[in-house]
């Protein structure tokens, strides 16, 4: 498992030079790749979750190991984020992605970005208490702040554009096709 202090010390400091061009790089490769054949845009992640302990996961994403646990209170030994915390991570870090993607693309600076993401769940339905409302989140709220030379004005017109463009805000906001199937265990 990796811990976050040694993921930190994986992730190289740029500077916004190294940045720009890692993002104009990386746009205009995919750009060719796509032109050169359409199917190349289509793209399968894979993870795969083991249970582990009282209810945690170990999940392997590539070459990544990472823990998923609960508090105690949901009958976790609270080793590590919740899944819905991880989902909110989520949520964060791929709209942080693509507000430097973005910047870089309108020709924008940010020199510093943290955002915040909150959401309100109500465990009725996942204890079994009532039926009806939502399992997940009924409400997520995101803050964003962004330092940068640029005016309000623009900083708003980017953000409109990470949320027309951030793949997991759109997992958050569209209902995604989802199936799922049991592998019975052999005796």
């Amino acid at each position: 498992m990796t811990l976050p202090h040694a993921q930190n010390a994986a992730v190289s400091d740029v500077t916004a030079g190294e940045r720009a061009q890692r993002l104009a790089d990386a746009g205009a490769a995919w750009n060719d790749r796509i032109a050169r054949d359409a199917a190349n845009a289509e793209l399968t992640y894979r993870v795969v979750g083991r249970g582990i302990g009282s209810v945690a996961t170990e999940v392997r994403a590539g070459r990544h190991r990472f823990l998923v646990d609960e508090p105690g209170a949901l009958a976790g030994d609270d080793a590590a984020a919740s899944p819905v915390e991880y989902a909110l991570g989520a949520l964060v870090s791929c709209q942080i992605v693509v507000f430097r993607l973005y910047a870089q693309a309108l020709g924008l600076t940010i020199d510093d970005i943290e955002i915040t993401a909150e959401g309100d769940l109500d465990v009725r339905k996942l204890f079994g208490i009532d039926e009806t409302g939502r399992a997940g989140f009924h409400d997520v709220r995101l803050s964003v702040d962004i330092t940068g030379p640029n005016s309000a004005e623009e900083y708003d017109r980017l953000r409109a554009v990470v949320d027309e463009h951030c793949p997991v805000l759109d997992l958050f906001s569209n209902a995604v096709p989802t199936a799922g199937s049991l592998a019975p265990a052999l005796a």
